[in-house]
């Protein structure tokens, strides 16, 4: 799907969420419990679809920026959306909203990954990044809207080690299950095609199950971990449900912004969206410090997008905190059109990298001393001494 297609679909739920509202006279969809579940359950498989397309090869040689990425690098966005947001406004919900829009999309960064100017080396970096701050900004969010409902009372950290606690265990269970059954997979995989289809059948109905006790409880984190190793050859069906799973999102946003929208609100979300992409530009310089990161240091920082998390959160915090959709849904908007307009103007502006870094091995040419012996019929002399720089 083209992104002019995408966005033209994503429109189009858009309005369609919106006319049913009017048109059925839909007034406080979000109370609903099957609403809830709903939207829950999406969210749960953006997890699940965004950790299960992680290589995981490239997963553990970015393993260590990850890990500052998804701990220290959202806590630190968080902290600076935050504060241009009271900055702004003196509201301390904002906090809320701040959380919210912390992560990078993992669908969106995947749909623009193919024709990145980046090195492999950022492409693994940026989709590792967007799959696993997306379960730590949940559960941010969880932790804070307990925290904020309760009115700052402590017990909410105890809810949040609960949960953590209960996350863990369902995926650890989850992974003994595979540890059992990977060797059979294994080996189904390389019969017969009706074998392979009857297992990977099996194994989608066991990742259902999982998933469905994950939702039920709000254990989404254990759906993250899933993905990592629990992965049904699916091909392309698991990006196209993704896809879905936006368009249904969209259309889910609709249904509550006839009611919700006001120019007031979708102020704030400008703001709010602006906040969230600088925020982006300033932790990604932070942690592309080392010198292997130079020539991917500004697409990283221009990294930011959002879409579903985002989205679905603000529909789970509408019911507590009244608005909320009507502020996160134009400041994903204006999020995503800052990194379509900045990208696209670093790309132009940037020259390729064979004019503006000149090889510094054929300036100092002169200087070497006369080599007796003839260079290898095989190998040009220039080629055997050329640094090879990544591709921006």
């Amino acid at each position: 799907m083209t992104p002019v297609i995408r966005s033209a679909a994503l429109l189009s739920a858009l309005g369609a969420g919106w006319i049913a509202a009017w048109q059925l006279g839909l007034r406080d969809v979000d109370q609903s419990p099957v609403y809830g579940f709903f939207i829950t359950a999406l969210l749960g498989f953006g997890l699940y679809a965004s950790t299960s397309g992680i290589v995981i090869a490239e997963f553990r040689a970015q393993f260590r920026t990850v890990v500052l990425a998804v701990t220290l690098g959202v806590l630190a966005k968080v902290a600076l959306i935050f504060a241009v947001m009271f900055f702004a406004f003196r509201e301390p919900e904002h906090l809320i909203l701040a959380v919210a829009v912390a992560q990078i999309d993992p669908l969106s960064v995947a749909a623009v990954r193919a024709k990145s100017r980046m090195s492999d080396s950022a492409k693994a970096l940026l989709a590792a990044w967007a799959s696993f701050d997306d379960p730590i900004t949940v559960l941010l969010t969880v932790y804070i809207t307990a925290y904020a409902l309760q009115g700052g009372a402590v017990g909410g950290v105890g809810s949040f080690a609960v949960n953590l606690v209960l996350n863990l265990a369902l995926a650890g269970a989850a992974y003994l299950l595979w540890r059992l059954v990977r060797g059979r997979v294994r080996q189904a995989e390389e019969g017969r095609r009706a074998l392979r289809y009857a297992v990977r059948a099996v194994m989608v109905v066991a990742v259902l199950a999982v998933g469905f006790v994950a939702v039920q409880h709000a254990l989404l984190l254990a759906l993250a971990l899933l993905g990592l190793f629990f992965r049904p050859n699916l091909g392309r069906w698991v990006d196209g449900l993704a896809e879905a799973g936006m368009v249904l999102a969209i259309a889910a946003v609709g249904l509550v912004l006839a009611a919700e929208f006001s120019w007031a609100l979708a102020g704030v979300g400008v703001v709010l969206g602006v906040a969230a992409f600088g925020a982006q530009a300033v932790v990604a310089f932070a942690l592309t410090s080392p010198r292997r990161w130079r020539g991917d240091r500004m697409r990283l920082a221009l990294g930011q997008q959002n879409g579903l998390t985002a989205i679905i959160l603000a529909l789970l915090l509408e019911p507590a905190f009244p608005g909320s959709i009507a502020v996160v849904a134009p400041a994903v908007v204006v999020v995503n059109l800052l990194h379509v307009v900045t990208n696209g103007a670093y790309d132009r502006l940037r020259p390729p990298l064979s004019r503006a870094e000149p090889e510094p091995e054929p300036a100092r040419e002169p200087d070497r001393p006369q080599r007796t012996r003839e260079p290898s019929a095989t190998v040009p002399p220039l080629a055997a001494f050329r640094r090879v720089n990544p591709a921006p």
